[in-house]
């Protein structure tokens, strides 16, 4: 649906459409990482407050939402982690851990944003392929750490890196579900001691 064009009470069309997809976009993220609610159009737009004529005004349906909300959530973690890294100076046990702690933090500070990244999405048909290719992106970027660790790229290295974020990631379900019972703390030096022990 076209967007119309005008200024009201001072805010442009473009502006207004930006903040109703803002609202759909948090709302799609809290019905989908609720398991015990079934995600629908029809919620959604219940919880952004919006009717379905907003909703296709930005999406061509629910999955689409679904995938801007999971891509979404992968550049933060992705942008989150870097910085942290870089922030953390040149030893690499505290670049990783810094990385790591911005991962988890972020996890803490919003949990809706884990469960659709790492848990929803994988059940999810139409879904499941970019969910691992983001993985294997994530994979990439640990070898790519590692590489500026040796001072040299090693095939090993994507390998390593696949075992570590699969590994991460399997942790972190676990941990969202409640099935493991451990500490944001405990994950970050676990996390990490697997990383330094995986490229050392």
């Amino acid at each position: 649906m076209a967007v119309q064009s005008g200024i009201y009470k001072g805010v442009s069309a473009q502006d207004r459409a930006a903040e109703r997809r803002g609202r759909l976009m948090d709302a799609t993220l809290s019905v989908w990482a609720d398991p015990g609610n079934r995600t629908t159009m029809t919620a959604v737009c219940s919880a952004a407050g919006l009717s379905e004529r907003y909703f296709y005004e930005s999406f061509t349906g629910l999955e689409a939402a679904q995938s801007a909300v999971l891509e979404a959530v992968a550049t933060e973690i992705e942008a989150t982690a870097l910085a942290a890294a870089a922030a953390a100076g040149d030893e690499s046990g505290r670049r990783i851990r810094a990385a790591v702690a911005a991962f988890v933090d972020l996890l803490l500070a919003d949990p809706r944003k884990g469960r659709v990244a790492i848990i929803e999405a994988g059940a999810m048909p139409a879904l499941r392929s970019r969910r691992t290719e983001l993985l294997r992106h994530f994979a990439r970027l640990s070898a790519e750490q590692a590489h500026e660790m040796h001072g040299k790229h090693r095939h090993e290295d994507e390998l390593a890196g696949l075992l570590f974020i699969g590994g991460v990631a399997e942790v972190v379900t676990a941990w969202l579900d409640g099935t493991l019972d451990a500490s944001a703390e405990q994950l970050v030096e676990t996390a990490s001691r697997g990383f330094l022990g995986l490229y050392g």
